[in-house]
């Protein structure tokens, strides 16, 4: 009996405490002008911060290849919506709470389903990965027989040393029989390889390639690239214009390519919001944005923070896509499954 007096008491208490702490909220919205006058800054803010998101391919890059450098780490902008809804809480201001709805919704809009979807399917023809294992790798063998290891039936790699192709050779012998290397990057596959031969993406040396595969349903034509770093320099801003004409060419390449199914793997240097990438994002899909779960960043290792290494299709259905285990690279290897 007494317990049960507690609870009822307790209960007949909760409502009334709920409902002061509304009316004292409603009283202070309506009597405390400072609640919307407080964090005008804040607000505006919010404001630039979705004018930033919304219109972000009209950000010029006369100026340091500046909107190419917002559109990589694009996705990174969402940081900054916990940290405007602290401040907006410290300042006890309505007005810059209100407004963060404005960024918020926009974020979601572009990575909502990235972030909270997984779109991969099951079945599939054919599992293909792709990893820059760069050029100072430690443990070549290591770092082949690990990115193997992930079952993929076709293997691209890419800032292969002169030096150390044969140890990669070696470690991938016995699982992938045909294979080929042009200049710094290489295909293994476990299907016959045919038709090799370098994709000139204005260099002067070769970094990309394609080659025939040809795969129990058929044939397709796998590209392999490693298209030019990019430095952000204080005082050249974002340095991508040699990146930009290698993709150009590479996607000149890719558009002049007469069988219909197209992989595309490699390290590209840049995302897929990028709009420097147009020439080959126009023409191919992701397989991450299209199965992937999450962002899939894969550079650096250590704490990725951005996908500049791609598995891209044509004419074939992405049905998953996932990174890798690190390997003693600076990149993550990633992977995708494809129906042909």
């Amino acid at each position: 009996m007494v317990q049960a007096y507690r609870a009822d008491t307790e209960d007949a208490d909760t409502g009334p405490r709920t409902g002061s702490r509304f009316q004292a909220l409603r009283h202070r919205l309506a009597t405390d002008r400072g609640i919307w006058r407080r964090g005008i800054l804040l607000a505006l803010c919010s404001v630039f911060l979705t004018v930033v998101m919304v219109f972000h391919s009209d950000i010029p890059n006369a100026v340091g290849n500046l909107g190419s450098l917002i559109e990589t780490f694009l996705p990174w902008l969402g940081v900054l919506l916990p940290v405007l809804l602290i401040l907006g809480l410290v300042r006890r201001s309505a007005t810059a709470v209100i407004a963060l709805v404005l960024p918020v919704a926009v974020w979601l809009n572009l990575f909502g389903g990235l972030l909270f979807a997984d779109k991969s399917g099951s079945g599939g023809d054919l599992t293909v990965a792709t990893h820059n294992v760069n050029a100072g790798n430690p443990d070549p063998a290591g770092t082949a027989q690990q990115v193997a290891g992930s079952g993929a039936d076709i293997v691209a790699l890419q800032e292969l040393p002169t030096g150390k192709v044969a140890a990669y050779e070696d470690a991938l012998a016995d699982r992938y029989p045909h294979h080929s290397v042009q200049g710094t990057v290489g295909l293994w596959s476990k299907y016959p390889v045919t038709d090799s031969s370098p994709v000139d993406i204005k260099l002067g040396w070769t970094r990309a390639m394609r080659a025939t595969v040809t795969t129990p349903e058929g044939r397709i034509k796998v590209y392999v690239a490693h298209l030019p770093s990019v430095r952000v320099k204080l005082n050249a801003g974002f340095t991508a214009n040699q990146r930009d004409d290698s993709a150009d060419a590479l996607g000149e390449a890719i558009a002049d390519e007469p069988l219909e199914r197209v992989v595309l793997l490699g390290d590209l240097n840049g995302t897929m919001n990028d709009r420097s990438l147009h020439a080959v994002t126009a023409q191919m899909r992701s397989t991450q944005g299209a199965a992937g779960d999450g962002f899939g960043f894969s550079w650096p290792a250590a704490f990725p923070m951005a996908r500049i290494d791609q598995i891209m299709v044509r004419g074939v259905e992405p049905l998953a896509s996932w990174t890798l285990p690190a390997t003693d690279s600076d990149h993550l290897p990633i992977a995708a499954r494809v129906q042909l």
